[in-house]
């Protein structure tokens, strides 16, 4: 099976890489990098392998599933399919010529940087190539990005770089000047679905109502697919935010939807946490539910505190995708409003939805949406987010008051 199998909805950024891959040549730091013709929609010919590459693209649209598929085909040993030995040593973490640098955490710090960087300058040991692999590269400062840009400036002859972020604008200048850009689209509902189905083992109308829910986001359409109780939590929410009548269910609201999202989080990281001290504990010699030698705390208190600064991002992350369900809702009132003929993402609450286009303006829907979009710049800014999400509800409180003749 080649390692392009399980992507969806990006035959063109496939292309390009597949032909950088079978192109063979040296990477070079002075031809294409940062050249329009890097987007998904360039030309992919033999000569388009360079040093250093940006996968950009929405979250969801398999930015880390691509960069480590394009790791594959250029540590396999001659061909841009993949074989299967180096599929799954990749997979694993553990070829001895890959580097990734993937962070849990709200930043990625200067020291892991410094650590990457340095393990860049070995030669290659059994492949083509080595391959260092940053995911979530718009998580660096501008500090710790300088010291990446020396490494972009001057790369070892055999080493390619693979940035992943959502954007170039999310990268500083000098970084962007020295890589080649391909960017991702979003893949179509049928796209996700059809790889849902295929890879989770759902049933279709599972899998379709879950990539629609998701909005093409393929790791939380697979998460909706395969959990129940996620599915849960996302329902809960939208009804929530729709029983609203007065500013002191506003407030209860925002402390409702603060505790799906901690309860989001806990569900992801717990059992995680669990199995992470568990190997830990064994590594050390320590037999579960036994006294913790003073000597080995301190490595156990790094392991925690790890542990939490996952769980903020975790619930960072849990509170956003609440708000970018809300967004979806009404998103689908302005569709109706509009008579659009798109198809609504939250089309189970048909009626729910149809209710409250006819009783409200697209003036206030619009308000609405962008009172969600306030509040995630808000929290992304540090503000509390029990404060950002009360101040959103209230607006769109506000702004639904003033109904279709008849003002509140």
């Amino acid at each position: 099976m080649a390692v392009w199998d399980d992507l969806t909805g990006q035959d063109d950024a496939i292309a390009i890489f597949k032909a950088a891959a079978a192109g063979g040549s040296a990477p070079s730091a002075s031809t294409d990098s940062g050249a329009p013709s890097g987007s998904a929609t360039g030309s992919a010919t033999g000569r388009s392998m360079t040093h250093s590459w940006l996968i950009t693209g929405p979250p969801g649209s398999g930015r880390s599933n691509l960069a480590f598929a394009f790791a594959t085909a250029l540590l396999s040993p001659g061909t841009p399919e993949g074989d299967l030995a180096t599929q799954r040593q990749v997979e694993a973490r553990t070829h001895p010529d890959l580097a990734v640098l993937s962070t849990e955490r709200v930043i990625i710090s200067i020291e892991e940087v410094r650590t990457l960087v340095a393990s860049s300058q070995f030669s290659p040991s059994v492949g083509r190539y080595r391959v260092m692999i940053i995911e979530d590269a718009d998580r660096m400062s501008e500090r710790t990005s300088n010291v990446l840009l020396k490494a972009l400036e001057e790369p070892p002859e055999r080493t390619v770089w693979i940035l992943c972020a959502p954007s170039d604008a999310d990268l500083i200048p000098t970084i962007r000047s020295r890589v080649r850009t391909v960017r991702l689209r979003v893949p179509s509902v049928s796209d996700v679905a059809a790889l849902i189905g295929r890879r989770d083992g759902v049933d279709q109308a599972t899998a379709e109502r879950a990539a629609r829910h998701a909005q093409s986001h393929i790791g939380m359409a697979h998460r909706l697919a395969t959990n129940d109780e996620a599915r849960r939590r996302r329902e809960e929410t939208l009804q929530l935010v729709l029983r609203m009548r007065s500013v002191s269910d506003a407030v209860l609201t925002a402390a409702s939807l603060l505790e799906i999202a901690g309860a989001d989080a806990k569900a992801i990281t717990e059992e995680r946490d669990a199995e992470e001290r568990e190997h830990a504990l064994r590594s050390l010699g320590v037999e579960p539910g036994g006294t913790i030698p003073p000597a080995l705390r301190s490595q156990l208190r790094q392991l925690e505190e790890d542990q939490k600064r996952r769980a903020t991002r975790s619930l960072r992350d849990g509170i956003d995708r609440i708000l970018v369900d809300l967004l979806s809702l009404y998103r689908d009132v302005m569709m109706l409003q509009l008579g659009s003929a798109s198809e609504l993402v939250n089309l189970e609450l048909q009626d729910s939805l149809d209710a409250l286009s006819t009783h409200t303006t697209p003036a206030a829907t619009l308000a609405a949406m962008d009172a969600i979009a306030t509040a995630r710049q808000r929290i992304d800014g540090n503000v509390a987010p029990a404060l950002a999400i009360e101040a959103m509800l209230t607006t769109i409180l506000r702004g639904g008051a003033a109904r279709k003749g008849n003002d509140q």
